[in-house]
């Protein structure tokens, strides 16, 4: 990711997780939550961030947008194929998810729930957060 992101790089960005939190059923007040949106956007307002406007210049929504195109990529990964299977993965109990949903740990957990989503999906992400070091 660069540092300072064009206005098309931002709304193309915005437009791939908003696809993705569409297509994981998410609701509204949901995508909402899962975005860590200012408490001033509405649900009513998420229609533009599918169509022309990048997501608000916030480093909150920033540092969450970042979390979700990791496990969007890491999704279209793991099933190259079949794209659809990202969406029943997310929706599908995990043991070290204490037996929930991807969806419903980054719901009930907020940061730590996107984090530990990332971590099961991507390893070397998860390696990172290890402090692991090679010597």
């Amino acid at each position: 990711m660069t540092a300072n992101p064009t206005i098309e790089q931002q709304l193309l960005r915005t437009q791939k997780v908003m696809s993705a939190l569409d297509e994981w059923g998410l609701s509204g007040e949901q995508i909402l939550a899962v975005l860590d949106m200012p408490a001033t956007e509405r649900s009513r307002h998420l229609a533009r961030y599918r169509k022309d406007t990048p997501f608000p210049d916030d480093e909150k929504v920033k540092c969450r947008v970042t979390f979700l195109l990791g496990i969007i990529d890491a999704l279209r990964t793991t099933y190259p194929r079949n794209l659809q299977m990202g969406a029943r993965w997310m929706a599908k109990p995990h043991v070290r998810l204490k037996n929930r949903c991807p969806l419903q740990a980054m719901l009930e957990d907020g940061e730590n729930g996107v984090v530990a989503v990332l971590s099961e999906l991507d390893c070397a992400y998860a390696w990172e957060l290890s402090g692991s070091k090679i010597n």
